[in-house]
Parts: C-alpha cells; sequence; structure tokens
C-alpha cells in the first residue's frame, strides 16, 4: 500500500464539471462525462500513459489537468478527424469534440435550423417521423390505436327522465304526447 501513501486519495474528482466518485476505474469515470464515450476514454489514457485499471480517485491534480486539457481540446494531441464527435460545424467549419451541455444545445439548433428551411428532414422531424430513411410502414407507430373499439358488451343508452308537462296538458285541455321511451302493448298484451 505505498502507493496510496505516497499520494492522497481523493473521493470525489472533478474532471470538465463532472464530479467522479473516486472508487471508480479510470475507463468508466472517464465516460460518465457526456461526449467521452468508451474508445475516446481509452485513447485518452494511451496518450497519457495512465493505467485504466487503477482507480480514478488516485489521480494526481497534474494528471487531471492533463485529461480535462485533452477532452477539451483533442485535436492538439493528433487526434484523427473521424475520432471527434462533430465533423465539419456549419456554422465554423472546423472540426470540433462537443461535451456535456453543448451537445443537446447543439442538436436543438441543428433541428431548428431544418425546420426554418423547410428541407425534406425538417418536415420529418416536425412530424415525429423517421428521418433517416427507415421504414415507416410497420415500426415506428407512436400514440394510441386509431379506429380501434375495445372488445365486449356494448352498454344500453340510459333512458331519459320524461320532461314535465305544462299545467294546461294535465287539466284534460289538450292531448298529452307519449313517452318516447315507453314500452307500448301490443295488441296480444292488451287481450290478457
Amino acid at each position: 500500500m505505498e502507493y496510496l501513501s505516497n499520494q492522497e486519495y481523493k473521493h470525489i474528482v472533478r474532471v470538465v464539471g463532472n464530479d467522479i466518485p473516486g472508487e471508480k476505474k479510470m475507463l468508466v469515470g472517464l465516460t460518465q462525462i457526456k461526449g467521452v464515450g468508451y474508445n475516446f476514454a481509452t485513447a485518452i489514457l494511451d496518450t497519457l500513459k495512465i493505467n485504466s485499471n487503477s482507480n480514478i480517485g488516485n489521480l494526481s491534480d497534474s494528471d487531471v489537468q492533463a485529461i480535462e486539457k485533452l477532452i477539451t481540446d483533442p485535436s492538439s494531441s493528433n487526434f484523427p478527424a473521424w475520432f471527434l464527435n462533430r465533423q465539419k460545424d456549419i456554422e465554423t467549419g472546423k472540426d470540433l469534440h462537443l461535451l456535456t451541455s453543448d451537445i443537446p444545445f447543439t442538436l436543438r439548433n441543428d433541428i431548428e435550423r431544418e425546420r426554418v428551411t423547410a428541407s425534406w428532414r425538417g418536415y420529418r422531424h416536425l412530424s415525429g417521423l423517421k428521418v433517416r430513411g427507415q421504414r415507416t410502414r410497420t415500426s415506428g407507430r407512436k400514440g394510441g390505436a386509431v379506429g380501434v373499439a375495445k372488445g365486449g358488451i356494448a352498454a344500453a343508452p340510459a333512458k331519459k327522465s320524461a320532461p314535465a308537462a305544462p299545467a294546461a296538458a294535465s287539466s284534460g285541455d289538450a292531448p298529452v304526447a307519449a313517452d318516447p321511451t315507453e314500452k307500448k302493448e301490443t295488441p296480444a298484451e292488451k287481450k290478457e
């Protein structure tokens, strides 16, 4: 345990604004940062020659700063452009690697730009349909069933109460209208 005595163990390590528990392994801890996947974390640790099986709480402050520098600017360490998560950004034209809250923000802006320009992809996004040419005949159905009634016995309509007859009708001056919901007797029932 001399390794731990030379270096101070940290229970929480802050990397690029994310608190990572110190007991996590290096690879798992770095992948908790949004925008850093397994392959990117492996490449970072290989570039900096850090053991990927050690706990992240054993990192020194200089190691944490080197990891942050590499994550925020991977092109400075000659990472290939295909390794980054946003190549040829539309606004800047540069190859970028987005992190944390920049990812959903940029995605929302891209979708909004397609809607405003009324591109086909914008229409598909607006309608909530698949955008990349997938089949929609049998898959991608959202929401409840349309036009299908649940099976079972249909309930009879409730009887309505007859409206109150006017006072003149009850005195015998005018004929009283029959209630349409009342059952009429047939001639066979009258004989009995």
